[in-house]
């Protein structure tokens, strides 16, 4: 692990959208978050990739979809890695699916589209040049990946082998914890450990890398991976994303340590805008 390296393998690194219209995309994230998108794809590529930057450095992507892909607009959560291909035979053996073998992005990294037994996909990420999201848990930037499931014993059993990660009680949800990250964090950033049991902060949340969201019987849709950005004022970005195009899928509303809204792009991806508010810890 380099100084500029944020992430171990099994942290969840990066994130971007595909969408029909990366352009007006690209638009409706800039004027929401205020980043700064450059399209960093080469002139001959088939499709745009907009690299998002805050002051700090990259906190995402926007990029086009892949040709012959569902006209649907999407979050993507990207997992680092230290071998993509291991990871990819891993994620068969645990009876998951390769959607898309290991394959390389120029000098930026290697990675491979899956997903897990109940369908829901994500990719894995094996660093080179690009390391992942420079910035994050800041506003405008990502704070939180969430696996949405119906089946969590499922999930527990294939995400422990493939990443080794274990369900984690806090409050009344579940979050994935990772054993050593938190050293990792506390070796970065001394005091950390510290100043999380100031806040009261759940037992060994220094190692929470996702969440997990249990979806009832009756809600539509199938397991999927969502995305939680880091917002200064939640009810103004839901306010922000509806004058921009977009829609307010949840409306604000407050839950233990956060307030937080569900909202879409105008090309339908789905996204949560949550704010710390350690007032709410008790709720």
């Amino acid at each position: 692990m380099t100084e500029q390296d944020r992430y171990i393998p099994g942290v969840p690194c990066w994130i971007d959208a595909t969408e029909p219209d990366p352009e007006a995309a690209a638009a409706f994230y800039a004027g929401l978050f205020a980043w700064e998108l450059e399209d960093v794809a080469p002139p001959e590529a088939p499709g745009r990739y907009f690299m998002a930057r805050l002051p700090g450095g990259d906190v995402g992507a926007v990029g086009s979809q892949p040709e012959g892909a569902a006209a649907a607009a999407t979050w993507n959560t990207y997992i680092w890695v230290q071998d993509a291909d291991a990871t990819a035979e891993r994620v068969r053996a645990a009876g998951g699916r390769v959607l898309t073998e290991p394959f390389e992005v120029g000098d930026a990294g290697r990675t491979a589209v899956v997903a897990d037994p109940e369908g829901a996909v994500f990719s894995l990420w094996q660093a080179r040049r690009h390391r992942g999201a420079a910035v994050v848990n800041e506003p405008g930037s990502l704070n939180f990946n969430v696996l949405h499931t119906r089946d969590a014993g499922g999930a527990a059993a294939f995400y422990g082998a493939v990443f080794g990660w274990e369900p984690l009680p806090v409050g009344d949800g579940t979050a994935w914890a990772l054993a050593g990250y938190g050293d990792v964090l506390e070796q970065r950033n001394p005091g950390m450990r510290e100043g999380m049991a100031a806040m009261g902060a759940p037992a060994r949340f220094e190692d929470v890398v996702a969440s997990l969201l249990v979806m009832g019987d009756d809600e539509p849709g199938a397991a999927h991976w969502a995305v939680t950005f880091g917002v200064d004022d939640a009810d103004a970005v839901a306010a922000r994303a509806t004058e921009l195009g977009g829609r307010v899928v949840v409306a604000p509303f407050d839950a233990p340590w956060v307030r937080m809204a569900v909202l879409a792009d105008p090309q339908g991806a789905t996204f949560t805008a949550s704010r710390f508010t350690p007032e709410n810890k008790d709720l």
